[in-house]
């Protein structure tokens, strides 16, 4: 069952953070974490519970706290979450809570295409020299497609032979 939690822990403690290698977890993810595995329930186990467990299990310095860290918080929460019920039975029930859970994303906001925004972001509609920034795809070019790239190889532009110095050179 710890094991399936600690699979839980990793893919919450990764989640919105690229550096993370999964070892550790801070109090924005630890917070997701139990509102997604309905550990939070706002009556019993509040936000601000959520928070305080989180400050007291981890080190006095630290922002982050490790898989051994987050059980002894789960402990906690477990004992306020399931009242009446022995510790380790708590646990266990919190851990049932979070079998097989990721991080939900849902409420995440999407972009919009209301009335002329379609129209106005399509780029094969575009004339002039904004159809210069975009390729046949509707990618945007980039640098290149907004400034003229200056040729700084020391030849003129329209000049044909350029870079065929040193070979006529070596007589």
């Amino acid at each position: 069952m710890a094991s399936e939690a600690e699979g839980t822990f990793q893919r919450f403690a990764v989640f919105g953070e690229s550096s993370s290698s999964g070892t550790e977890m801070n109090n924005k993810n630890f917070s997701k974490l139990c509102k997604d595995c309905g550990i939070m329930d706002g009556k019993t186990v509040t936000s601000t519970d959520v928070d305080i467990v989180f400050s007291k299990v981890k080190a006095k310095n630290a922002r982050t706290i490790t898989f051994q860290q987050f059980q002894e918080a789960m402990k906690e929460l477990g004992q306020k979450r399931f009242k009446g019920k022995s510790p380790d039975e708590a646990l266990e029930n919190i851990y049932r809570l979070m079998e097989g859970k990721d991080p939900a994303t849902t409420g995440v906001t999407k972009a919009t295409t209301v009335g002329g925004v379609s129209r106005l972001t399509d780029t094969s509609k575009y004339t002039g020299t904004h159809k210069e920034r975009f390729d046949e795809s509707g990618k945007g070019k980039g640098i290149a497609g907004r400034e003229d790239v200056t040729d700084s190889s020391g030849y003129v532009s329209g000049y044909k032979g350029a870079g065929t110095y040193d070979k006529k050179g070596s007589r």
